[in-house]
C-alpha cells in the first residue's frame, strides 16, 4: 500500500449508498477544492498487443461511459480527472479516477458502478443485436478491484459485428479508479488488463 502522503478520512457505514456518493463531493462544485491528483497509468502500463497513444489527464469525467450512460446522477465534479487511450484503428480506453470525501462514499460508488455494469448486458439493444456479460473475477491489489467484461453481436451489421468490452473497478481508501477498454477486433485481453488494473490502483498512492 506505502506511504500515503494524506490523511484518510473513514465516514459512517454506508447505508444510502448510491444516493450519498454525490451529497457531500458534489456540493463542493463551486469552490475549487481540488486535491492533489492521485498517480494514473502511462502508455507502458497498458497491453503490449495495441500501439497506444494516449491524451493529457484532464479534470472531469470524460466521455466512455460504455454502458454506464451519464450515470451516476449528482456524481462528484470536482477531485475527478480522466485520461484516453487509442490505437490507430481498432481499440479504445480510459482511465478514470476519483478522490471521494469518506471511504464510506468511495465504497458505495464502487459497489454500485459494478452493478450499473452486471445489468448492462439486460439493457434494451436494437434488433438484432444480442449481448453476453462475463464476470472475469478480482484482482488482489489494496481494497480491492474485479474486472468485468461484455460482447455484443449485430447480425444486422456486414462489418465488424462483434464488439467487446472490459470495465475494471479498482479502490484505494476514498479513492476509486475506473479502467476501461474496448475493442471490435480480437478477443479481449483479460489477463494483460488484469495486470493494467492491478497498476491503476497501485499507482493511486
Amino acid at each position: 500500500m506505502g506511504i500515503r502522503t494524506r490523511m484518510r478520512r473513514s465516514g459512517v457505514v454506508w447505508g444510502a449508498a448510491v444516493l450519498a456518493v454525490g451529497v457531500a463531493s458534489g456540493s463542493a462544485a463551486g469552490a475549487d477544492q481540488w486535491r492533489p491528483r492521485p498517480g494514473t497509468l502511462y502508455i507502458s502500463d497498458l497491453p503490449k498487443t495495441e500501439s497506444w497513444r494516449a491524451a493529457p489527464v484532464v479534470r472531469g469525467w470524460g466521455d466512455g461511459y460504455e454502458c454506464l450512460g451519464g450515470w451516476p446522477e449528482g456524481r462528484p465534479e470536482v477531485n475527478v480527472w480522466n485520461r484516453d487511450f487509442t490505437t490507430a484503428e481498432t481499440a479504445f480506453a480510459q482511465q478514470k479516477v476519483v478522490v471521494f470525501a469518506t471511504e464510506a462514499e468511495a465504497i458505495a460508488f464502487a459497489d454500485a458502478t459494478r452493478q450499473n455494469y452486471a445489468d448492462c448486458v439486460n439493457r434494451p439493444r436494437e434488433p438484432g443485436v444480442t449481448a453476453t456479460g462475463y464476470d472475469h473475477g478480482t484482482v488482489d491489489v489494496e481494497e480491492g478491484a474485479t474486472l468485468q467484461g461484455m460482447h455484443t453481436f449485430n447480425a444486422n451489421a456486414h462489418e465488424r459485428p462483434d464488439f467487446n468490452y472490459l470495465w475494471g473497478v479498482g479502490r484505494d481508501g476514498d479513492t476509486v479508479t475506473l479502467v476501461l477498454w474496448s475493442s471490435y477486433w480480437g478477443e479481449p485481453p483479460v489477463a494483460a488488463w488484469k495486470n493494467t488494473l492491478r497498476t491503476a490502483v497501485n499507482k493511486l498512492y
